[in-house]
């Protein structure tokens, strides 16, 4: 075949315009959770402060509820959810399961769960709970807090009986009478603390993991600056957050319709301050909830723990605080 002089002219233009595209197509949307157990997610959902940072590029952002990690966990594996938050040992626990995913960032350092009881349970201490009725979440940090717990007295989820139910049902079911004790959750926790006068009978604040922010691994393998951008507007929520602890407040009783009194108790157990985007920071006390996970059988002995931990681990978006 002959080709003209005009066709190997197109012939070399399209060969050229092939070399110059761009690798890398931006999507038209990213799905991000949002929690009443992450302040931080309710500042940029309210502000609609990841809409204007992608506006330009016209990147739509959907708002997904994640009502506990296990949810987020199960959104992010099934495809549904591109970042969402959750603790770092139930994404640890979510990484050995198979889960697909990084911990590339954070949102803050809580004490957003303990062991809570009715004051006419007869329950006081972690030895109580031998045979009694407890509610939980499987797969968040609150189950993982009373395994521990439960551990640090020489028992185990087979000296109780576990009732599997989703934070706020847990707590109906504790006011009801129907368990003897509730692996609670803020601000839910809060609440019955102030409302219906729950006791927290155990609390550990350095036993409850961080919160971080999960991507899945395919999404942050092909959008590295997305999620980049999205920890960076994360930062600039903390830092708005920490200047405006009343507007906060607002904006957590505004969603969760619950009262300044019941927030107020989650944001006094919410450490914002020294907590940033650096997902490093949590590497130590992700480690130790596994390892203490596997010495009470919730992970399997043959499981490497800590290569697991290096693996969830991202810290190439690591955003510096100002």
């Amino acid at each position: 075949m002959v080709m003209t002089r005009r066709s190997l002219a197109g012939l070399a233009a399209a060969i050229l315009s092939l070399s110059i595209a761009p690798a890398w197509a931006a999507p038209n949307e990213i799905r991000v959770d949002w929690a009443t157990y992450n302040p931080l997610s309710l500042v940029l959902k309210e502000k609609k402060l990841l809409e204007k940072e992608f506006e330009a590029d016209k990147i739509a952002v959907r708002w997904v509820f994640s009502a506990g990690s296990n949810k987020a966990l199960e959104f992010l594996n099934a495809g549904s959810l591109d970042i969402g938050s959750t603790a770092g040992a139930a994404a640890l626990i979510a990484k050995i399961n198979g889960n697909p995913i990084k911990a590339v960032g954070v949102f803050s350092r809580p004490e957003w769960t303990a062991l809570v009881t009715r004051a006419d349970s007869g329950v006081t201490k972690v030895a109580d709970l031998k045979g009694k009725t407890v509610a939980v979440t499987r797969g968040t940090d609150p189950h993982i807090f009373l395994v521990r717990s439960l551990d640090s007295v020489g028992l185990t989820e087979k000296d109780v009986k576990l009732v599997l139910l989703q934070h706020a049902d847990g707590k109906t079911a504790l006011l009801r009478k129907d368990v003897d004790a509730w692996a609670g959750l803020d601000p839910i926790m809060a609440q019955a603390e102030v409302e219906e006068g729950a006791k927290l009978f155990f609390r550990k604040a350095e036993d409850n993991t961080w919160g971080v922010l999960n991507a899945r691994e395919e999404f942050a393998q092909q959008n590295p600056q997305i999620v980049a951008r999205v920890l960076k507007v994360y930062e600039e929520a903390r830092q708005w957050a920490l200047k405006n602890p009343d507007e906060l407040k607002k904006l957590l009783v505004a969603e969760t319709k619950l009262p300044d009194a019941v927030i107020a108790k989650q944001l006094e157990r919410t450490d914002l301050a020294n907590a940033s985007t650096s997902v490093a920071s949590t590497k130590e006390t992700i480690l130790a909830a596994g390892l203490a996970l596997q010495k009470a059988g919730v992970i399997e002995s043959k499981s490497d723990v800590k290569a697991t931990v290096d693996a969830l681990i991202d810290t190439r978006f690591a955003v510096s605080p100002k």
